[in-house]
């Protein structure tokens, strides 16, 4: 898949220049969308006229977090091929376990690494849980 279609939810604006440094100038991705809240997330998806490959969402955004978004994304059927990955700096143990028994596809640790995200980002579209916590 030479352009996949991503959805990136994050509501800090470093974290948001990062990732679409990584995608666009990095890799040059063009089908990028950027929520910079979760405000009205539900109703923000159900506005997209294409469906993402791969949704990346922060856990810890307000006002709906990660886990309430990964709900709200496995309620629409128009999602089930879609990959959702968890972006976070809280990768202890228990917290790993938890977004894995919430559904998500993986997770990212924070900040994002570089070298290794091209490589990450190649699994994820190759459909493979990546739980890349190091």
């Amino acid at each position: 898949m030479s352009d996949p279609v991503i959805l990136y939810v994050e509501d800090d604006a470093l974290s948001r220049e990062v990732m679409q440094t990584l995608l666009v100038r990095g890799l040059g991705y063009k089908n990028v969308t950027v929520f910079e809240s979760s405000h009205e997330f539900g109703a923000k998806l159900d506005t997209l006229t294409t469906i993402p490959d791969i949704i990346f969402l922060d856990i810890h955004v307000e006002p709906i977090d990660g886990f309430t978004m990964l709900g709200l994304i496995r309620q629409r059927n128009q999602f089930n091929g879609t990959r959702v990955v968890a972006l976070t700096a809280s990768v202890m143990n228990e917290e790993v376990k938890m977004l894995k028994e919430a559904g998500f596809n993986g997770v990212i640790a924070k900040p994002l690494n570089y070298e290794t995200f091209p490589t990450t980002l190649r699994h994820i579209l190759a459909k493979e849980d990546i739980w890349y916590i190091k």
